[in-house]
């Protein structure tokens, strides 16, 4: 089987793939504050508490923080509240907000007296993260990330220019940084953007996932970037050789490097099976464009889509009505809408012989998290063995300078 072709499938699934999350979190008094001082006056130890808001009534928040068990906090009328936008690290930007205004899943910051137990917490004051202000923001951050991103796998990295070369359908865009692009990197076993890593372009290597945005030159070739997220992610394509449903893990039988490689599922895993009659579009597709047959090349080519409702992945091959999922608004499929309409599917599904495309992270100690693993997929694996890279990129590479891009 054609390498190029493997390693252009995988990007395509990559691509759409990784989760799009925005990372908030609450900014923390110092103990000089104006709030901390007010408690310190009352005498008794301070107590911080941060997590989700879980019940809540007239005098009491039940707190669900993110490791342990659930704590009471009790609320009265000198309970100073204040509001934070996401993003804002400075305390002293909160503004006040009414008690009444809080509600079940908004992330607050508690500060008070602990009682003996530690199981409540008497507060004195209250930071708070709205949900919908999150959820606002995040799709703030999706619409922009759509506008002025770009996505690819770095082909050449020079730290001391502080640039990134990475291509897209065959073409190279430079992503130039300065001192305040925000770097960060995914964790070898995660894909949560919350579990990324600030990091430095040294840890950048040909081969990796680089997404990034900012602002772009006319011809799409440069792009000054604000912000950098990356990443080293496996691709397997070859047959299940076991299945471990005790342990949610599943060894396939690379064809590529003929060895065998392990990867877990997780709750985060993404098991789809792929319809016979979309595999074999898929398949056909991907045939007349590796034959050059009329036609094929327009009908896969997205370049010249300049708009992209999200930002979970970029401008795709499949035309509609061949089973190419939601298209975008300038004429572009959106793969991961397809993903997430495929029938689920769960570890016992999956038995020996199954022909798979698994996409997962680095791991360590040699086994991956699984981000997705497609089965059905038989007629993609053996619908062009002999195609060259260049005409697989065209339909497969789904970021393009042009507008198509994905966010973190």
């Amino acid at each position: 089987m054609n390498k190029n072709f493997i390693g252009a499938a995988f990007y395509w699934l990559l691509v759409f793939a990784l989760p799009a999350v925005t990372s908030v979190a609450l900014p923390q008094d110092s103990d000089a504050s104006p709030i901390a001082q007010a408690e310190q006056s009352e005498g008794g130890a301070i107590a911080r508490r941060l997590g989700k808001i879980k019940t809540i009534t007239a005098t009491t928040i039940t707190l669900a923080p993110d490791s342990g068990s659930d704590i009471d906090v009790m609320v009265g009328t000198t309970t100073r509240t204040e509001r934070i936008a996401p993003g804002e690290t400075n305390p002293k930007n909160a503004t006040p907000m009414q008690l009444q205004d809080l509600q079940v899943g908004d992330l607050i910051r508690v500060r008070g007296r602990a009682s003996d137990d530690g199981k409540s917490i008497i507060a004195s004051s209250i930071i708070a993260l709205k949900a919908s202000d999150v959820e606002l923001r995040h799709q703030q951050d999706l619409q922009d990330w759509h506008k002025r991103g770009v996505d690819g796998l770095a082909s050449a990295v020079d730290p001391a220019a502080g640039a990134i070369t990475i291509s897209v359908r065959g073409k190279n865009v430079v992503i130039h940084t300065s001192g305040g692009t925000a770097i960060r990197r995914y964790a070898p076993d995660s894909v949560k953007f919350d579990d990324a890593k600030p990091s430095t372009l040294a840890a950048v290597h040909p081969g990796d996932q680089v997404r990034a945005r900012g602002d772009r030159s006319a011809d799409g070739s440069d792009l000054k970037a604000e912000e950098i997220v990356t990443g080293t992610f496996r691709n397997i394509a070859g047959t299940v050789n076991s299945v471990d449903a005790s342990l949610s893990t599943v060894s396939v039988r690379d064809l590529l490097s003929k060895k065998t490689v392990t990867v877990k599922i997780t709750q985060d895993s993404q098991l789809r099976q792929l319809p016979p009659e979309i595999a074999q579009r898929f398949a056909a597709r991907l045939k007349r464009t590796a034959t050059g047959l009329p036609g094929a090349a327009a009908a896969s080519d997205s370049s010249a889509s300049t708009q992209a409702p999200r930002p979970a992945g970029g401008a795709g091959a499949a035309g509609q009505g061949e089973g190419s999922g939601a298209r975008r608004s300038g004429g572009a499929p959106d793969f991961q809408q397809l993903l997430n309409r495929l029938p689920a599917i769960s570890v016992n599904d999956l038995h020996k012989g199954d022909a798979v495309i698994v996409l997962s992270t680095e791991g360590n100690a040699g086994v991956g998290t699984t981000i997705t693993l497609l089965t059905g997929v038989e007629p993609i694996l053996q619908a062009a063995p002999n195609a060259s890279g260049a005409s697989i990129l065209t339909p497969w590479s789904l970021s393009a300078p042009s507008g198509d891009s994905g966010g973190p």
